[in-house]
């Protein structure tokens, strides 16, 4: 039999109030495996507070901080001065926020917590819009998707503008740690917060989130369908560790990036045009990745 690789130890109660399928949902339950129940999560407006704290209930075995939608990276900076004065050791502060709550709204906060070098670890969980209020466009959704206030009628088509960068701008302000993970993947998930764990400052993880009723899919492909966003370059898995970058999965030859856009309602109105267009772009935003990667060795050696 081989060997468990994934802790045991399960940090969430059954019977939470996430959708059937929400990567969500899975990103937390491996995020706490991997951290162990001396951890406090900070949360914002948005699917998760809905998940974890409709009162007078609870989802998780942990502390919870429930806090304002702009204030994720203010309130891990607050907890950790808090837990450094009363002398409490070998305690993790996450702040888990939402696309909208991070990459928008928490933006500001997001960027204070990295320029203080706060030792926390804020999870940036991208479901891609603003979900719980009804599948809106956020700066992480998508060119060519449609949402609620992107939508595919007469001229319009979908969302005009380009998806955030938001490890670039985090890359930016030099962070100890910073790493994609992906639920489909969960040794490389596990590995990854294990390594984060044990550091000492700012970390931060973009994690990816599939939303079947944001997405238009059904909910049994979740995980094959974060496999199709890794294995065709959509949604790559590396880390950044004192600024040199590894590539944590390469599959050789790219999956057509169609494969994963045809699985999703919310890409149904492309044109091939369109699906060419976005493969140019994944392609070139992989050659990009790895052309960085051979550098970062180099330098290394």
């Amino acid at each position: 039999m081989a060997k468990l690789t994934i802790p045991a130890q399960e940090l969430m109660y059954g019977g939470h109030a996430a959708c059937p399928g929400c990567g969500a949902a899975l990103a937390m339950r491996l995020l706490l495996k991997g951290l162990g129940p001396r951890t406090i999560v900070s949360l914002p407006a948005c699917c998760w507070t809905v998940i974890a704290t409709p009162y007078p209930t609870t989802a998780l075995r942990v502390n919870i901080l429930d806090n304002p939608f702009e204030a994720t990276g203010a309130s891990i900076s607050g907890l950790r001065a808090a837990v450094d004065v009363l002398g409490l050791k070998d305690v993790h502060i996450v702040g888990f926020a939402g696309d909208g709550g991070t990459a928008d709204i928490g933006l500001q906060a997001l960027s204070g917590m990295l320029e203080r070098r706060t030792n926390a670890i804020y999870v940036m969980y991208d479901n891609e819009a603003y979900m719980n209020t009804g599948i809106q466009r956020s700066g992480e959704t998508p060119w060519g998707a449609w949402t609620t206030t992107t939508p595919v009628r007469g001229s319009l088509h979908g969302k005009p503008e380009a998806k955030k960068d938001m490890m670039g701008i985090v890359l930016a302000h030099h962070p100890v740690y910073a790493a994609t993970v992906n639920p489909s993947f969960p040794e490389d998930f596990d590995r990854k917060v294990e390594r984060a764990r044990d550091l000492v400052g700012p970390r931060f993880f973009h994690i990816f989130a599939p939303c079947p009723p944001g997405w238009r899919f059904d909910s049994a492909q979740t995980i094959a369908l974060g496999r199709l966003a890794t294995d065709t370059g959509v949604f790559p898995l590396y880390e950044v560790v004192d600024g040199r970058l590894h590539i944590t999965r390469k599959t050789g030859e790219l999956k057509p990036v169609a494969e994963y856009l045809t699985a999703q309602g919310r890409f149904r109105h492309l044109t091939q045009e369109d699906v060419e267009q976005i493969q140019t772009q994944v392609r070139t935003d992989w050659e990009r990745l790895l052309k960085r990667e051979r550098e970062d060795l180099s330098l290394a050696h």
